[in-house]
């Protein structure tokens, strides 16, 4: 048999815009994403036939996935599953594959935790059947399965334009610490979208300037630019998100702001012991027990 470990790692839009809704439904986006060093972590196995090897025609297409939380499917519903699936149907692969998944990233947090599992899977069958795909090849095939995946196929800071599937990568976050919370909520991505009045929104998150801020490792000129147009639906719904922005902000954070469609709230620290502080004081006062203090990657 075959074995491969990869790490599949959060995100977190530093700045997010919606310029309008199209025609056809969708939206269009700016903004700019940035992982953190918080991952989920997946054992691939593929077993090898005795006649034909690792792949071939005749061997019978099984697959396994196993994670170490209950509430995370392990069928067709995972994008970990639809992924191999894809993988297999695109490049004629009939095997055997067991997938374990050790789940860190928060579920339905706005991080692209399925997202970021599913690049990883398709990075991971591309280098075990040595298919010789390059990024693009992958990025291509993953923006079937969501709009997140090509950029956490790509694995870097990145501009995110069209919706979501145009990248272009941007000098990456750097020198600070970063506070994550994810309050005991769950928030519908497609929910968020539907409610956000995108072609009346007067203001939009100055994504242009934050780059250059990244360019220049202005850390002050990237907090003051952060802003995401999704939290006039969300906070709306759950006044707790503003609340933990507060506390953030209050407890040392340069800034902070919702991830994605939420509810997951993130901090820009300086140093470590101020974000490990502002974390234990959200604990304390009950509104999360999933917390964690990490750096950009």
């Amino acid at each position: 048999m075959k074995t491969i470990t990869k790490k599949a790692y959060a995100k977190v839009n530093l700045a997010l815009d919606v310029l309008r809704k199209r025609e056809d439904g969708y939206h269009e986006v700016k903004m700019i994403m940035q992982n953190l060093d918080l991952y989920d972590e997946l054992v691939f196995t593929v077993y090898e036939n005795e006649q034909t090897g690792y792949c071939s025609q005749n061997n019978t297409r099984k697959i396994t996935l196993s994670a170490n939380k209950e509430n995370i499917p392990t069928d067709g519903r995972n994008l970990i599953y639809k992924a191999i699936e894809l993988m297999f149907d695109e490049f004629g692969i009939e095997a055997t594959v067991d997938v374990a998944l050790t789940k860190n990233i928060p579920v339905e947090a706005g991080m692209a935790g399925g997202s970021t599992d599913c690049a990883a899977t398709l990075h991971a069958i591309n280098e075990l059947f040595s298919l010789g795909a390059d990024t693009k090849r992958l990025m291509e095939l993953g923006v079937k399965l969501g709009a997140d995946v090509p950029y956490c196929v790509l694995g870097k800071t990145a501009l995110s334009e069209g919706i979501g599937e145009i990248l272009t990568p941007v000098t990456g976050l750097r020198d600070c610490y970063v506070l994550v919370v994810k309050p005991p909520i769950s928030v519908s991505t497609a929910m968020v979208y539907t409610n956000l009045r995108a072609n009346e929104l007067t203001e939009h998150p100055d994504v242009d300037g934050m780059i250059v801020a990244l360019d220049e490792g202005d850390l002050e000129g990237v907090a003051s630019r952060m802003e995401n147009v999704l939290e006039t639906v969300t906070v709306k719904l759950h006044p707790e998100i503003e609340e933990i922005k507060n506390i953030m902000k209050n407890k040392g954070a340069i800034n902070a702001l919702m991830s994605g469609s939420g509810p997951t709230v993130f901090g820009l620290y300086k140093d470590e012991t101020t974000a490990k502080n502002a974390g234990e004081y959200i604990r304390e006062r009950g509104l999360s027990k999933e917390i964690y203090v990490t750096v950009p990657v």
